[in-house]
């Protein structure tokens, strides 16, 4: 990991098109401002951990809840 200081107003360019900007600092808070282009996803971890952990709980499936949607189904002709 790479870290580096900067001052109220610094920049840092990441490859040639992505800029982060210090916009402020207080007590124990950084704001940023981040210049991307709109092909690059920028999201906080936080928010994409939680996104990813509730798409795993959406793709699971309850025994309970699977033998309700089998009761639902028609009853095979061939059996």
């Amino acid at each position: 990991m790479l870290v580096l200081s900067r001052k109220v107003g610094e920049q840092i360019v990441i490859g040639e098109d992505i800029v982060l900007t210090v916009v402020d600092v207080r007590n124990d808070t950084v704001r940023l401002g981040i210049a991307a282009p709109r092909h690059v996803a920028v999201n906080r971890a936080e928010v994409l951990r939680a996104v990813e952990e509730a798409n795993r709980d959406a793709a699971s499936v309850a025994d309970e809840d699977l033998d309700s949607l089998r009761a639902l189904r028609p009853a095979n002709p061939e059996d």
